[in-house]
């Protein structure tokens, strides 16, 4: 699954990219893929993983990651094609949610393109855009079934009925994700259906917030979206470190962890992961998926022969494992459950699959 970053030209959406690509490529033991110049996968830095890996003392330990998409940047009529209109539209269309990066620092060497717009207002802009370009698919969408509606057709009909009441809430200014659409239109991927979180961008002085990330929150608050704080050029800064250095830099600024470590974590939760983990002398591993996932197709992440020969899962929780320090004790206190076909993963759960190939 995958986020897009999206903004307008100069809120420091590039180089917050570059940063997240960064982190990825200077962590230990994290499989870091550059598929294509704009995505990354970032790893999520879960400090359950490094408890467990202490506790197995394993000698690997090995992130799971969130995949990034740097979508280049909207203008203001992006819709009807302006800039790289179609382009932009087309990358959003692919990606699973959407990061909106927004300025909220001032600085006379980057250009500010909107001359001034307040966040809220380049939000504004951005929603504009990926709601006109919904409005557009749904008349046209319209327009292809209203003959075989006319003619008779009961389907076409139901789906001209869904699109209008679509194409009414668009008209209003509605997000596809708050009209409670049917889910006869989820083929067409709405834009405006995907599910979004904010990234304020600030100053190097300004980490503890200004009038700008008040208004941020604020709408964020209004809207029921997440907003994450952060400055793209300091967490720039915090990739070229050592790994040994990072803490006390961090320390240094009040800080507890990066701001990208809050946002891929906030991604993850924007997608609806969750994570479960292996963990052994060798290698202690956290694997990412879809909640509601059954056991077969989790340990399909693993491995296909594993997901194909699944015969049963042996489970305990994190909780467990950290309370109690070793398996032998958890057994003793009949702890490990072994979990069938049907189960349902749930987060922080520690496993190990029983197949046969």
């Amino acid at each position: 699954m995958e986020i897009g970053i999206v903004g307008l030209p100069n809120v420091g959406k590039s180089t917050l990219f570059n940063a997240l690509t960064g982190s990825a490529a200077a962590a230990e033991n994290f499989p870091f893929t550059t598929i294509e110049p704009n995505v990354g996968i970032v790893p999520v830095r879960d400090p359950r993983l490094y408890t467990l890996a202490k506790l197995f003392e394993s000698k690997k330990t090995t992130p799971s990651g969130v995949r990034f998409v740097d979508i280049a940047g909207l203008v203001k009529g992006a819709s009807q094609g302006e800039g790289l209109g179609n382009k932009f539209l087309s990358h959003i269309r692919e990606v699973d949610a959407i990061a909106q990066v927004v300025r909220c620092f001032s600085d006379d060497n980057v250009v500010d393109v909107t001359n001034g717009a307040t966040p809220v207002q380049s939000l504004e802009v951005i929603a504009t855009e990926l709601l006109l370009c919904d409005l557009d698919q749904a008349q046209r969408q319209r327009e292809k079934l209203l003959g075989s509606a006319r003619s008779g057709n009961a389907e076409a009909k139901v789906m001209v009925a869904e699109l209008e009441k679509a194409i009414d809430g668009f008209n209003k200014g509605i997000p596809a994700r708050k009209q409670g659409l049917s889910s006869l239109l989820q083929t067409f991927s709405f834009l405006t259906a995907k599910p979004i979180l904010y990234v304020g961008n600030v100053g190097e002085n300004e980490l503890g917030g200004n009038a700008l990330t008040q208004e941020l929150e604020a709408y964020g608050a209004k809207e029921g979206v997440q907003v994450v704080l952060l400055s793209a050029k300091i967490e720039a800064e915090i990739v070229q470190l050592p790994e040994s250095e990072r803490t006390e830099f961090l320390q240094s600024l009040g800080l507890k962890e990066s701001g990208l470590d809050r946002l891929v974590l906030a991604a993850q939760k924007l997608l609806n992961l969750m994570t479960f983990f292996t963990s052994g002398p060798d290698e202690s591993r956290a694997w990412s998926i879809t909640r509601g996932t059954p056991a077969p197709k989790a340990a399909g992440k693993i491995h296909s022969d594993i997901e194909k020969g699944f015969i049963r899962a042996e489970i305990y929780t994190y909780d467990d494992i950290v309370k109690y320090r070793t398996e032998a004790a958890l057994k003793e206190k009949g702890l490990i459950r072994l979990e069938g076909k049907e189960y349902v993963m749930k987060d922080s759960d520690v496993v190990y699959f029983r197949f046969n190939v």
